[in-house]
């Protein structure tokens, strides 16, 4: 790809360039010293997945192998987590709360009566080393010191009790077993974290920061907690952790209770691993070489003098490169040292058709919409009639369960697929149903890496029903399509996304220590609202 290059800037007297070429600042320096920037290669890949979803192994919906079919369709790793025990459960004398004591308490016991014996079993069967990787993993919830999930590297891991969280790392200790706690914004004693209990190192090198619960990064921004345990509060969020001086990696994962792992939008982990072994994935979770994103997978090389993301250095001159490619539109990308912003890199408000005939470029088309209350069936190919589809991305949802569901005894997983693709064309099979509100999406899509001519034509062609769109269209805005007339399901073309609006490249030199240790971290907004946060680089004083 052809890839702008940023140059060298000493200290912070700017913001940065975006992809567009827009400065935001002073001036830099001139062209031979991006020359200098470029870090050393390495040999590792991201892969994806979701560590902590739930089906109605225990309380939730959807069936145990229906969960493990639907994480192989878009996912390299997975734990399909059950709920497993909660020692502090609240309510014996409170009788507004005995459904929860009642719930809880009938999953866990289903769990003990030949449930966790079968959900060993099903990991078992699915882990393919090199393909497709699988753990085994449980909650723990706990109003004390916050919800947490273990995650085991040994397939047949025993199902191990606990009194406490700390009880449970205490009995832990001497087995490879990852402790992380989630949905961490949630008042402090009503199962949000507590930050005093943190112990770094092998046991917790990271913290799921997103998911369907919403988003702890601070007490702002996006994805505010919704759900009935509470609003979000300072506390509990990443950057308070991290302003106590811990060190940890960030990911994400859906805690999605309808039996989708991965389910796009609500939440997955990336990692940079050199191959898609149990070694190499649990080597990567250790060292925190984790990112974690809403859903897209968006790729970032971030360095700070050759070290990655989960990383800590010593110096004091700390040479950053960043190099980032979305999966849409680039909003913008931050630079975020010690809690503030010290570069932004923007995306075009517009995407900008490219000269030329031939050019590269992303299309995400989406399938859903209609009023009814059933699933749409959709089967059918997308295909190109000129150039060369690259790759397909799979951006399939789950039903928008966070709990279980009141009146929902029976679920079924439509289990969405790519059923074939190849370079000029993507067979698919997908299921979706209608938005259940207007801010809550349930589409499925796909995203389309091609490179044709601005000539050539994106067709899909599904349930009897062909729409075409010539490249050239497609950059102009994005079109869409009825299947069966107004207030029915529609196909979405969005507008083709060239690679000045999905490719950044930064580099800027920091000079300027803080504190004893300073960290930095990258967070990446695309404008459809989908986001990717790299772990933490920590850089110590010398």
């Amino acid at each position: 790809m052809n890839r702008r290059k940023f140059l060298r800037n000493t200290g912070w007297s700017f913001l940065g360039l975006a992809a567009s070429g827009s400065l935001l600042g002073a001036c830099v320096s001139g062209s031979k010293e991006a020359k200098k920037i470029v870090p050393s290669p390495h040999n590792l890949k991201m892969y994806w997945g979701d560590l902590h979803n739930h089906c109605n192994l225990t309380y939730g919906h959807g069936d145990m192998r229906s969960a493990f079919e639907a994480a192989t369709t878009q996912l390299d790793f997975v734990s399909v987590t059950p709920h497993a025990m909660w020692p502090d459960i609240p309510g014996a004398n409170d009788p507004r709360l005995k459904w929860v004591i009642d719930y809880h308490t009938g999953a866990f016991k289903r769990l003990r009566e030949g449930g966790y014996q079968k959900y060993v079993a099903m990991t078992n069967e699915y882990n393919k080393e090199g393909k497709f990787l699988a753990f085994i993993g449980y909650e723990c919830h706990s109003m004390e010191h916050g919800d947490h999930v273990a995650l085991n590297y040994d397939l047949d891991a025993p199902l191990v009790e606990c009194t406490s969280i700390e009880d449970w790392k205490q009995k832990a200790r001497g087995h490879k077993v990852f402790i992380t706690p989630h949905h961490m914004g949630y008042q402090e004693g009503y199962r949000g974290y507590n930050w005093k209990c943190f112990t770094e190192g092998e046991q917790t090198p990271f913290v799921e920061m997103y998911s369907r619960h919403g988003l702890a990064e601070s007490d702002q921004g996006d994805y505010n907690y919704l759900h009935d345990m509470g609003p979000r509060q300072w506390e509990g969020t990443v950057q308070y952790g991290l302003d106590q001086g811990h060190k940890f990696g960030i990911m994400g994962s859906t805690d999605q209770h309808a039996g989708y792992p991965g389910s796009w939008g609500d939440g997955r982990v990336g990692l940079l691993a050199p191959s898609l072994t149990r070694d190499a994935v649990w080597d990567a979770l250790k060292n925190r070489h984790v990112c974690c994103a809403t859903g897209a997978k968006i790729k970032v090389d971030f360095r700070i003098n050759d070290a990655l993301m989960g990383d800590v250095i010593r110096g004091n001159s700390r040479r950053i490169y960043l190099n980032v490619e979305a999966e849409s539109s680039i909003d913008y990308v931050d630079l975020v040292k010690n809690g503030q912003t010290i570069a932004r890199m923007s995306g075009p408000l517009t995407p900008v058709a490219p000269e030329g005939d031939t050019i590269r470029c992303k299309v995400k088309i989406d399938f859903g919409w209609n009023r009814e209350e059933k699933y749409v069936h959709w089967n059918g190919k997308l295909s190109i009639n000129q150039g060369q589809i690259h790759s397909v991305t799979p951006c399939f949802r789950g039903a928008a369960f966070t709990s279980p569901q009141e009146g929902e005894t029976e679920f079924e997983t439509k289990v969405n697929r790519i059923l074939s693709s190849s370079e000029t064309e993507v067979e698919l099979d997908l299921y979706s149903l209608k938005n259940p509100n207007v801010v809550t999406p349930a589409m499925q899509a796909v995203v389309l890496d091609v490179t044709m001519p601005k000539t050539g034509k994106i067709i899909a062609d599904f349930n009897g029903k062909k729409f075409e769109h010539t490249l050239s269209e497609l950059l102009e805005g994005t079109r869409a399509h009825f299947m069966r007339g107004w207030l029915s399901e529609a196909i979405q073309f969005n507008r083709a996304m060239p690679e000045s609006c999905i490719l950044i490249e930064h580099y800027m030199e920091d000079t300027t220590p803080e504190l004893d240790t300073d960290y930095y971290y990258v967070r990446v907004r695309q404008r459809d609202q989908q986001w990717l946060w790299t772990s933490p680089i920590w850089a110590e004083r010398v």
